[in-house]
């Protein structure tokens, strides 16, 4: 009889064994929590953590891809591993720095202005380990079938009565320096320069008119003196 029992419990943990070794790769790999997991809640602090599975290697970085209705500006940095510095991208954000110890979980937290109206969040998630190995969790279920690479995913309770939008949280660039307008006025310096150069342009034209009029009045001078001394010796004659 015992020995029965025994012969049970052992195939029990095999059974056991094998279910969990064939579900581990739809297990999620980097996990996401919040401390309001709801639609509209402000500033939202959410949990990042990435599960070490290199045996060689830590850590160095890991990158975010924000769903949508969460931008790189509405996002600050709370916690990160000693070092590590925070990077707004365009579709999201990275953290990353000096490898952490091998086998140890890279956790970090970042503060969100606003959730969107959304009932859940999928964050596509990049990890890289110091020995450049890559992990991509960004695969999203199709189908029905759970992916091999899942991205975490954030399940989120209907929004509180009343809650609404935030405004869109400004841009962090600074804005391109505006084209000057064919109307807009001149600068001091330009417009001394303009009536300068209108000054000489003015000076130049007069210099050309008065010697175009003292050269006609020299040409109708010498002929009205050759045409005189032509009557005076046809009159001698």
């Amino acid at each position: 009889m015992r020995r029965t029992v025994r012969r049970a419990g052992i195939v029990g943990t095999l059974a056991l064994t094998a279910f969990f070794a064939l579900a581990g790769p739809a297990a999620a790999h980097v996990e996401v929590e919040a401390d309001t997991a709801q639609a509209l809640a402000e500033n939202v602090t959410l949990t990042f953590v990435s599960e070490a599975e290199s045996t060689t290697a830590g850590f160095t970085q890991v990158r975010v891809v924000l769903p949508e209705g969460i931008a790189p500006g509405d996002v600050t940095l709370e916690e990160a591993p000693k070092g590590w510095k925070f990077k707004a991208t365009a579709d999201g954000y990275t953290v990353g720095g000096p490898e952490i110890a091998t086998g140890t979980d890279g956790e970090h937290k970042i503060k969100v202005r606003q959730l969107p109206d959304a009932r859940e969040l999928a964050f596509k998630a990049v990890e890289t380990y110091g020995d450049g190995k890559i992990s991509r969790w960004i695969e999203l279920p199709t189908g029905g079938a759970e992916p091999e690479e899942p991205a975490p995913v954030l399940k989120l309770k209907a929004a509180a009565a009343g809650a609404t939008p935030v405004s869109p949280s400004p841009t962090a660039s600074e804005p391109a320096a505006p084209t000057p307008s064919a109307t807009e006025p001149a600068s001091p310096a330009a417009a001394s320069q303009a009536a300068a150069d209108e000054k000489d342009e003015g000076s130049s034209t007069g210099l050309i008119v008065g010697g175009a009029v003292a050269a006609l009045l020299a040409l109708g001078g010498g002929a009205w003196w050759w045409l005189s001394r032509r009557r005076a010796t046809s009159g001698a004659g």
